[in-house]
This record gives C-alpha cells, structure tokens and sequence, in this order.
C-alpha cells in the first residue's frame, strides 16, 4: 500500500527530522551558550538550525519540483552549517562531547530523510526514470 501524499509540510519527513533537530538546539544548546554568555554563536546556531525546516516549508510551498529541491538544497547547506556550529562549541568547550555526539546523531538523521525526499523529487519529475540534474 501506498504512502498517503503529504498534505502539508509538517506532513514530510524531511521537515519533521529538521524540527527534532531545531528543538535539541533551542533546549539543549542554546542554554549552554546562553550560560557561557556566547551570544553571536548562539544567534548563528539558531538561525542556521531554524532555517533548515524553513526551507523545506518553503520549498513544499513552491509549485515545481525544481524550487523544491533548490530549497531542500538550501536546507541541506543550513543543515551542514549546523553541525559545523555545534563542532565549534565542542571545540570551543562550549558543550560537551556527548551533547556534540547526540546533536551528529540528529543531525545524521536529518541528512538522510531529506537525501531522500530529494531523490523522490528528482524521481517524481521524471518518472521514466532518466537520470537528470534538476539543477
């Protein structure tokens, strides 16, 4: 049986990953950082973390699949910007290894679902299976 097409953003799994890795920076990081009084990273880290269910939202939003994938593309920048955040407050003594390690985890999840939309958008454009950058 068939999976039922999303009826909105929050539907996807993409947007659902980047949520559960936005809420872990919001409850997790960010006191941290607020605790450390490192306020340029902690704006960095959020707007980096918010921005990758933003433009999968924006993305669905879009009639075709190329503005789609361009910004599930976006979201995947902001997603490796993320991490790269959350490398620095390690490397910063910011957090702690194990907060980095739960952050990759959430991260690694993330990339993987939203590989994978991509590659049903990719897909879905050209149903005959002719491979094709939508780029």
């Amino acid at each position: 049986m068939a999976a039922e097409p999303a009826k909105t953003f929050e539907d996807l799994e993409a947007w659902k990953a980047a949520r559960e890795l936005r809420v872990f920076v919001f409850r997790r990081v960010v006191p941290e950082l607020r605790q450390h009084r490192e306020f340029d990273l902690m704006d960095q880290i959020k707007r980096a973390s918010r921005s990758v269910g933003n433009n999968i939202a924006e993305g669905y939003g879009r009639f075709h699949f190329r503005d789609n994938y361009r910004f599930c593309s976006n979201a995947r920048g902001s997603l490796a910007e993320t991490l790269d955040h959350l490398i620095t407050c390690n490397d910063d003594d910011l957090i702690s290894a194990e907060l980095l390690a739960e952050g990759r985890e959430l991260f690694e999840q993330a990339l993987k679902v939203l590989n994978g939309y991509m590659l049903w958008l990719k897909r879905s454009a050209d149903p005959a299976g002719h491979s094709r950058d939508p780029n």
